[in-house]
């Protein structure tokens, strides 16, 4: 499991339908990708969310774009006359992530496209694991290329890390925000989906995912009331490796204890009948 890393070669437009204002952009490859800025929103944190939830989805084998890691250079945006995206520039030099563009992809519209009960049980899963907040009817955040269904923008998942709480007592929520899925209502598989999901990924993939964020992205100061999130509160925050560690804690721990918020969603489904 490898992330490529390339650098920022052209800056092409803002794209102002999210909230964070990503970009998009070409690289030093000559592939075009939606740029996830470290400079946006909730910063770095929002990018591990990306990253991690990409890449879990991507190990579940749902059709996600490529993650890329690409590098700005200082200079970049310099000649740029819009002062929002400059100023964004400005924040984002350093490591950034791009989502490969899905060129003439359409929104998925649950009124319009279909999708079978246990592919949409197991994308609920997957997001009551994750904790993504950002798939609802209003936003899905699915697209439809190609006549398949993909999984785009993970960052609004992890929401624990946005706050105070211990990582393990955190995987324990049973993520009553799922009443929110775009997907719920036809979720009719779930205890099968639960099961299917545990079997097709291991801690240590878990684990192996979360080294895969750069160290830079982990390495934030944090205000003293985000410490106990990831370790003892001290002047400096949680180190790196200590954030990086409670990564592993909460996606294990949740892995372990799926029956929580396997059994919420059922719940929460059961309600809209």
């Amino acid at each position: 499991m490898e992330l490529r890393e390339e650098e920022l070669t052209r800056y092409i437009l803002p794209l102002r339908e999210g909230g964070s204002l990503p970009l998009l952009g070409e690289a030093s490859d000559g592939f075009r990708y939606v740029i996830k800025m470290r400079g946006a929103g909730h910063g770095k944190k929002a990018l591990v969310a990306e990253l991690i939830g990409g890449l879990i989805a991507k190990a579940f084998k749902f059709r996600t774009p490529e993650l890329v890691l690409l590098h700005l250079d200082e200079v970049f945006g310099i000649t740029e006359p819009d002062e929002e995206v400059q100023e964004l520039m400005r924040k984002s030099e350093g490591l950034n992530l791009g989502l490969h563009f899905l060129d003439g992809a359409a929104t998925f519209d649950p009124a319009a496209n279909s999708v079978d009960p246990l592919t949409a049980s197991k994308i609920v899963w997957l997001d009551a694991f994750l904790t993504n907040v950002d798939r609802t009817r209003l936003n899905p955040n699915m697209m439809i290329w190609h006549n398949e269904l993909w999984l785009i923008d993970n960052g609004a998942s992890l929401y624990f890390h946005h706050s105070g709480r211990d990582p393990e007592e955190a995987a324990l929520d049973p993520f009553p925000y799922i009443s929110r899925h775009a997907l719920l209502p036809i979720a009719d598989r779930l205890e099968e989906a639960d099961k299917l999901m545990r079997q097709a990924i291991t801690p240590r993939t878990l684990e192996k995912i979360v080294d895969l964020v750069p160290e830079e992205w982990l390495s934030e100061e944090a205000p003293l009331t985000e410490l106990s999130a990831f370790a003892d509160e001290s002047a400096k925050g949680p180190s790196a490796e200590e954030r990086r560690a409670g990564y592993k804690k909460f996606l294990t721990k949740r892995l372990a204890e799926s029956h929580i918020f396997t059994q919420e969603a059922i719940r929460q489904r059961n309600m809209l009948k």
